[in-house]
């Protein structure tokens, strides 16, 4: 087990190399100068013609990656452009509003979707399973953006329940258990768009997976020793059916954080997703690079993650070395 998950890890590192040379490429191959807005109008040609020069700016690209790399395997990310600030403090001042945000989604989604694709693979071929899968490609057409706006309109704009933008309220200081709970009210309606996206793709691996697991011999013995089909396929199918539901769960991780980019905009959360806008749109380099660079760390850890469930939920799982 050591030996592959060390030959999966080398794997991962080279890709994330190589990941990093064309996303470097791709972003700093952008026309015009990300620096001309922090500079004032009367500055003198020459003046920014020097400091540009100090920075790097016509440095060829190939270097300009030396030093980059050089830098990142410091940990050091750079300089941020918009904010003045080391892009590593920018990113991780956001990254825990990007969890909150994301954990409770994972969860409800993955609770929710394995329930109900249980529930549509032991009633197969009825109304509530022709009902759970149409819903469930519904979900997975409609963009999340679309949910938000759906969500903000009717249970904020028309029902006045929760609030449509922010992480907290800014009209009070609360403090204590009531900042606990206005934190809870501004979560509800981005927690809810982003579970129901997600969870319409544990609905379909479930439902797939359950069904070809009923038809198993060790199912029918288990009904034969009295226990009805539905015990017989939750207590031994459901474990089962835990590898392509591992591997979803994993997988559920970048996208989740994808996700956030366009939830994190509508309902104006103050994440990663909300940063990685501002960053584009300010072309903000070192900081899309640094953004860039963590989301293919996540990519990547967590598909060496779904290869050490594999290894947990079934021994018999074998992998060539």
């Amino acid at each position: 087990m050591k030996r592959y998950l060390l030959k999966r890890l080398t794997a991962s590192l080279l890709l994330l190399f190589l990941l990093s040379i064309v996303i470097f490429a791709l972003v700093n191959g952008q026309p015009g100068n990300p620096y001309s807005d922090m500079m004032s109008p009367n500055t003198s040609p020459e003046l920014v013609e020097s400091r540009l020069r100090q920075l790097g700016y016509y440095d060829p690209l190939i270097l300009r990656y030396l030093k980059w790399l050089g830098r990142a395997l410091r940990l050091d990310l750079g300089y941020s452009i918009k904010y003045s600030l080391p892009v590593k403090s920018v990113i991780l001042r956001r990254a825990g509003n990007t969890l909150i945000l994301m954990l409770p989604s994972l969860l409800i989604s993955s609770f929710l979707g394995v329930g109900l694709g249980f529930l549509a693979a032991l009633w197969r071929d009825s109304a509530l399973d022709h009902l759970i899968t149409v819903l469930s490609f519904v979900g997975v057409s409609v963009p999340v953006f679309f949910i938000s706006l759906l969500l903000i309109r009717r249970f904020s704009y028309e029902l006045s329940l929760f609030p449509s933008s922010g992480m907290y309220d800014v009209r009070h200081s609360y403090r204590g258990i009531r900042r606990g709970l206005d934190l809870l009210r501004h979560l509800v309606l981005p927690v809810t768009a982003l579970s129901i996206l997600q969870s319409t793709v544990f609905v379909r691996y479930t439902r797939s997976a359950m069904i070809e697991i009923a038809d198993q011999e060790y199912i029918r013995a288990a009904m034969a020793k009295g226990m009805s089909f539905g015990r017989a396929l939750f207590y031994h199918g459901l474990r089962n059916a835990m590898l392509p539901i591992a591997t979803v769960f994993c997988m559920q991780l970048p996208a989740l954080f994808s996700g956030a980019l366009m939830t994190e905009t509508v309902f104006s959360w103050p994440g990663i997703g909300s940063l990685a806008y501002d960053a584009a749109q300010n072309r903000d380099y070192p900081l899309i690079m640094g953004i860039l660079t963590i989301s293919a760390i996540l990519i990547l850890l967590s598909n060496l993650l779904a290869d050490i469930l594999y290894l947990r939920i079934d021994r018999r799982v074998e992998f060539k070395e």
